[in-house]
């Protein structure tokens, strides 16, 4: 079912994105799509990035196709965007609520309010996301999306309260000393990611910015990694200190 959510989901970027700019209800979708974002963020990081996020979907399955695919520079990946970005994202979302909820109790409100979820919709992840994706690499702007943010800062909460320790799962090596360092695993991942330098002593990849897609697990040519829950992971695979 994730790997057709993955495949199809693109579809709801143009409904909402342009539908929505004739019937603005459409946007409203957003609401949902970022309660989903915040929930399994909760509880398993930023798994919604890497396997149902429709943007995600029409970067990977469509886009991919005409992209240049070159190296993400520096700067798009840096803390300083992302999180710069973020503060930005939410300031100005917070002041477009605002002025729409000035309309609250109008007949009006509804349409408003999906009309502003449209054209955030539209112009950053859609209209901005594209054109990083053709230009320089499909995943570009999931480097620095606020949403792929958010994400991040409810897995670092879960982990604060331990609500995650059960349901999150992480790249996970599970032979550790047959890993090669071929970097085939860094070279398959959207994120441009490095799996292999960095697995703790549970053997679980350590980096909270994995989107969790399963990239480099198909790309390992000896099939030691895996998409694993903690209580999953074998007692023989765990690293002695």
């Amino acid at each position: 079912m994730i790997a057709n959510i993955k495949k199809y989901s693109w579809v709801l970027v143009p409904t909402i994105a342009f539908g929505g700019l004739f019937y603005p209800l459409l946007g409203l979708a957003m609401i949902g799509i970022m309660l989903g974002i915040i929930l399994i963020g909760l509880f398993n990081g930023k798994y919604w990035c890497g396997n149902l996020c429709p943007h995600g979907s029409l970067f990977d399955v469509l886009i991919s196709k005409f992209s240049i695919s070159r190296k993400i520079p520096a700067f798009f990946k840096s803390s300083f965007l992302k999180w710069g970005f973020f503060i930005f994202f939410m300031g100005m979302f917070s002041r477009r609520l605002m002025n729409v909820m000035a309309t609250w109790g109008s007949e009006e409100f509804l349409d408003n309010l999906g009309l502003m979820f449209t054209m955030q919709y539209l112009i950053m992840p859609t209209i901005l996301g594209v054109s990083l994706a053709i230009l320089i690499s499909p995943r570009t702007w999931c480097s620095f999306c606020p949403m792929g943010a958010m994400g991040q800062i409810m897995g670092k909460l879960g982990n604060v309260l331990g609500i995650n320790r059960t349901f999150e799962q992480r790249i996970t090596i599970n032979q550790p000393t047959e890993c090669r360092e071929c970097g085939l695993c860094a070279n398959n991942c959207p994120l441009e990611l490095e799996p292999y330098t960095n697995f703790d002593q549970e053997n679980r990849f350590d980096d909270d910015r994995c989107i969790k897609c399963a990239e480099c697990v198909e790309a390992c040519p000896i099939n030691i990694l895996e998409l694993k829950k903690r209580d999953e992971v074998t007692k023989d695979t765990v690293r002695r200190v």
